[in-house]
């Protein structure tokens, strides 16, 4: 009884060794072909999915331009809200997708994952503003020295915002007011609070990272196409031993 089962498992043991062996003779060239295939496919759904994130990526920048271009409070808070909704769509796909971005740091480029370092400038520009309005506010009054120096600073950037073509929530006309008071003497002290009461940029730079993998369809092919790597490699090795085990046993 013992014997026949031994003799079934053996019979089994050997189907599978000759099915392996034809597996391995057949499909060497196969895994190629398939690698090959694999590769190409997850370049161009990397490829899409870097069109989709620089697709969103833009969305955010027009809105932004959209905020510096209101003229009333209506129309910002309608693009502040675009601005917040695309900047949701694009952090939620970043977020869950796999992004190769290239981008450049000091002049060399690099390969990252995710969006890279971009700026809402048109958004800083209005906070700017605002705070440089709030700062006028509080440092022009009657009697006040100061306040003559940043209306004296004010005049001047008029003038050179007509002729320039700038906005008066620019930045042009903001770094003109802050170089026409840095010019006097006695402007250190409201000069200071200005820049105070400037927001940090660092506050409107944005830079979403993606994960390095995602179960998503390129993430599940990219795990395939790692794995056919893998078996192709082992099976170099093998195929290295067993040629090495020929000429010297």
């Amino acid at each position: 009884m013992k014997k026949g089962i031994i003799m079934k498992l053996g019979g089994k043991i050997k189907e599978l060794v000759r099915k392996r062996k034809w597996k391995i003779k057949l499909k060497n060239w196969m895994l190629l072909l398939l690698l090959v295939a694999l590769l190409a496919v997850d370049a161009t759904l990397l490829r899409n999915d870097h069109i989709r994130m620089s697709e969103l990526r833009d969305g955010v920048l027009n809105a932004d331009v959209e905020l510096g271009a209101a003229v009333s409070e209506e129309q910002a808070v309608e693009s502040e809200a675009k601005l917040a909704e695309t900047l949701a769509n694009l952090k939620e796909f970043v977020f869950s997708s796999i992004v190769i971005n290239i981008v450049d740091d000091n002049g060399a480029q690099r390969i990252t994952f995710g969006t890279g370092p971009f700026y809402l400038e048109h958004q800083y520009i209005r906070a700017a503003n605002k705070a440089l309005r709030e700062a006028e506010t509080k440092l022009t009054g009657d009697g006040n020295p100061n306040g003559n120096i940043y209306g004296q600073a004010g005049e001047v950037c008029r003038a050179a915002a007509i002729a320039n073509g700038w906005n008066w929530d620019s930045a042009g006309y903001i770094n003109c007011m802050l170089d026409e008071i840095a010019k006097y003497p006695s402007a250190g002290e409201i000069q200071d609070k200005i820049i105070a009461a400037l927001p940090s940029t660092e506050l409107y730079r944005r830079n979403y990272a993606s994960p390095i993998w995602a179960p998503t369809l390129t993430g599940f092919l990219l795990l395939i196409t790692l794995a056919v790597i893998i078996v192709i490699i082992v099976r170099i090795i093998i195929w290295i031993v067993l040629r090495l085990a020929l000429i010297f046993v």
